[in-house]
Formats: C-alpha cells, sequence, structure tokens
C-alpha cells in the first residue's frame, strides 16, 4: 500500500477512525493495532500517535462515535414514531436492532469497555448515558400515560434495552434471520412482533 502523507490533519484523524472500522468489520477486534491501522490508512506507523495516546484511546473515540450515531438515529425513529407511546418503544427496538445491522463496526465495540476503558475516557460513558436517556424519556412518556407502572420504569428500562440489544446480537450474528425463515416471516417483522408482545405483557392488567 502506498503511504499518504497529504492528509489535513482532520482527516487524518477521521481516515485512522474509519480505517479502525473497517479492520473490525473485516477480520474483528483483535486485528486492530495502531500500526495495523495506519497501515489500513496509507500512513506512517507513526501517524497515529499524532491523534491516539494508544489503542485503547483509538478504539474510546471510535465507541463515543458510535453512541453519538446511536443517538441520533433513536432520536430520529422516536420523532417518526406514531401512535401510542408503547408503538414509540417499539419504533426505538426497530432502530437499535438496524443500527446494529448497519454499524456492525461500532455495535461490536461499543459494549466492549475492557478494550475501550470508558473509564478513562469520560466523553465515551457521557455518550453511552445520552443514548440511553432517549430510551428512559420514552419510558417516561409510557407510565406518563399510564401504559407501564411508575414503580417498575428504571427495571422496565433496562428490560427493553436488554431484550432490544440481544435481537440486534441475534440479527447480526445472523441468527435471528434463520428463525424468522422457520417461523414464515422476516427478521424486522419477527423484531416487530417481539416488541409488540412485550409491551403487552409488560402494560398494567396484562
Amino acid at each position: 500500500m502506498v503511504k499518504r502523507t497529504s492528509y489535513h490533519h482532520g482527516a487524518l484523524r477521521d481516515e485512522l477512525i474509519a480505517a479502525c472500522l473497517r479492520l473490525i468489520e473485516t477480520e474483528g477486534i483483535a486485528a486492530v493495532s495502531l500500526r495495523r491501522v495506519a497501515r489500513e490508512a496509507g500512513v506512517s506507523t507513526g501517524a497515529p500517535y499524532h491523534h491516539f495516546a494508544d489503542r485503547a484511546a483509538l478504539l474510546a473515540t471510535l465507541s463515543t462515535k458510535g453512541f453519538e450515531t446511536l443517538a441520533a438515529e433513536l432520536t430520529a425513529a422516536r420523532a417518526a414514531a406514531t401512535g401510542s407511546p408503547l408503538d414509540t418503544l417499539g419504533a426505538l427496538a426497530g432502530a437499535y436492532v438496524r443500527f446494529s445491522r448497519e454499524h456492525p463496526g461500532y455495535f461490536r465495540l461499543m459494549f466492549r469497555p475492557e478494550l475501550s476503558q470508558p473509564e478513562k475516557h469520560p466523553d465515551a460513558i457521557a455518550a453511552g448515558d445520552a443514548a440511553f436517556g432517549i430510551l428512559a424519556d420514552a419510558i417516561g412518556e409510557c407510565v406518563a400515560a399510564g401504559l407501564l407502572p411508575a414503580d417498575k420504569a428504571d427495571i422496565l428500562g433496562i428490560t427493553w434495552w436488554g431484550i432490544g440489544h440481544g435481537l440486534a446480537s441475534l440479527w447480526l450474528d445472523g441468527q435471528l434471520e434463520k428463525r424468522a425463515v422457520q417461523f414464515g416471516t422476516t427478521a424486522p417483522e419477527l423484531v416487530e412482533d417481539v416488541m409488540r408482545t412485550v409491551s403487552t405483557l409488560l402494560a398494567p392488567g396484562s
């Protein structure tokens, strides 16, 4: 690969991030090192150190960007949702699952704190909290509408996240599509059916 030396300062940082994502998506997180990312980006092996102190700093930056992207997509899904607040929760789950499919590099990294070391990178923690806050606010709307019990709001937020994350992981690994075929449906429709069933079971009086 021919090494590039003409990147603008900001462009080099962006290209290193893009190169790291490509590595994660094609070879897995284990393939990532600053030296390997530099080679993928076509720059000198010392170039990444102008932007990232070490591998963990690079991965923390990617994790932060991943959560910011997820938050933007959740916000858009919430704004576009129609129907009851429970329908909005279903839309958020669908957006979460789509995110995992459309951004597998981010998704595989964002929930690996032992790699990105978010405790050393507060921006990553703040971005993750902001993304979860969108779900928490949607849960709050359901509570205010009398659709979910107020005393279980926090637990329901974790429950919804856990179900959405599980579905996203299963789809990303190809398992959800396999089951959908067996059930005579599609993966997106199966996600909707699962979340609709969960909404029904969690609603007061069910």
